[in-house]
């Protein structure tokens, strides 16, 4: 699903307009970003929890060449859904 796809269907269960829905899906994403850049976690009951890692450096390899290459390390953003989003997909 796109980006307009669910605004298209936030507006349309919420009774908004799309720039309605649009400005709410935007502030949310603001939100959850800003909130994980500044080392919080964010939590939704019943959907799941936005959290921040670090992933260690660790040796690749170049699939053209073959040659072994060292790929950085860096904070990566993880998701683990909550019992009710599990439940209901049947995960």
């Amino acid at each position: 699903m796109s980006k307009a796809e669910l605004v298209e269907k936030i507006a349309s269960q919420a009774g908004l307009t799309k720039a309605d829905a649009e400005r709410a899906v935007n502030a949310f994403i603001n939100v959850v970003t800003s909130s994980l850049k500044g080392g919080d976690d964010v939590t939704l009951v019943g959907f799941g929890t936005f959290t921040t890692g670090d992933r260690a450096e660790r040796q690749g390899r170049n699939p053209k060449t073959g040659a072994s290459i060292t790929i950085a390390a860096k904070k990566v953003v993880k998701f683990k859904p909550g019992k009710a989003l599990k439940d209901e997909i049947g995960a």
